[in-house]
């Protein structure tokens, strides 16, 4: 990724999806792709370690895409190389009892990063302008005061609800959370040849499900749902990410170079400095030790 143009995927301006492309392979084959994922992410290893032993910020990484876009693979492959004590991942589906006993957002703020550690969202909080603005019927188990029926989810209600996703991030983020959101941008033509996969190869039996060509239908209604919420949900605090995804290894390395290039901007991030007593006495324990053997 050298020499690469990052920031051309981070939303700064009203951005029209269907006028973004879904492909970029720059121009190298997959085993060029694969080994500059193994640097990025060996780098980004190391960089969680100093951000444990800082113990100061959090890192959410939030993932959406339509179904097949390659979430599970990318997280599985970007983070490969952490502690695994270092990196929490939340798949996020239907709400539980428990869930809708609360407001939307709280399922969401109890798995925050703690300070020196990732949250990976797998489906976020954004699914509540999303999957619900498609189907508003899901809003009513929700149990909110004055919505009774579909007829009163209302432009107003959708405007606030946006308005309670942003103060959510610019409150998490002036504590310390360090934000990045990336939509994996898959064509229509892409998804369909993945979920043939799916059907073809008996080892991917298990990930098809009837549903997924039911919502596919709905994949005009999903793509102005996603163009929304990117241009009213973009702050320099909590950016969003277009990352071209119809090629995967792509894909997987430029999420991981843009979370590198980003966490590496944070020069306050450093190991803490050992006690200067103890510091000056490192030698002592050293003769100590050497002396048992």
């Amino acid at each position: 990724m050298e020499n690469k143009d990052l920031d051309q995927y981070r939303v700064k301006k009203a951005v029209k999806l269907s006028q973004i492309p879904t492909l970029e392979d720059f121009g190298t084959d997959n085993k060029t792709l694969k080994k500059e994922l193994e640097d990025i992410r060996e780098e980004l290893g190391k960089f969680q370690d100093k951000l444990y032993a800082h113990g100061k910020y959090g890192v959410l990484v939030c993932l959406q895409g339509m179904d097949t876009a390659g979430k599970d693979s990318l997280i599985r492959e970007v983070f490969k190389d952490f502690n695994v004590r270092g990196v929490q991942v939340h798949s996020f589906k239907v709400p539980t009892e428990l869930e809708l006993k609360h407001d939307y957002l709280w399922r969401h703020y109890i798995a925050l990063p703690e300070r020196g550690k990732f949250s990976v969202f797998n489906r976020t909080h954004y699914e509540n302008v999303l999957v619900t603005k498609v189907h508003p019927g899901y809003i009513l188990g929700e149990n909110i005061p004055g919505i009774n029926t579909v007829e009163d989810i209302d432009d107003t209600f959708w405007e606030n609800r946006y308005r309670q996703i942003n103060d959510f991030e610019r409150h998490i983020a002036e504590n310390g959370t360090l934000i990045f959101k990336f939509f994996l941008h898959l064509s229509k033509e892409e998804q369909r040849q993945r979920l043939l996969r799916r059907i073809r190869l008996r080892e991917k039996n298990w990930k098809f499900s009837p549903g997924d060509l039911k919502e596919r239908k709905l994949w005009d209604a999903y793509q102005d749902c996603y163009e929304e919420a990117l241009n009213k949900t973009s702050p320099e605090h909590a950016p969003w990410y277009i990352i071209p995804a119809d090629n995967k290894r792509a894909a997987r390395v430029i999420v991981a170079s843009i979370l590198l290039e980003a966490l590496k901007k944070y020069k306050d991030i450093e190991e803490p400095e050992l006690d200067a007593e103890i510091k000056a006495n490192l030698e002592t324990f050293k003769q100590e030790l050497e002396k048992e053997s």
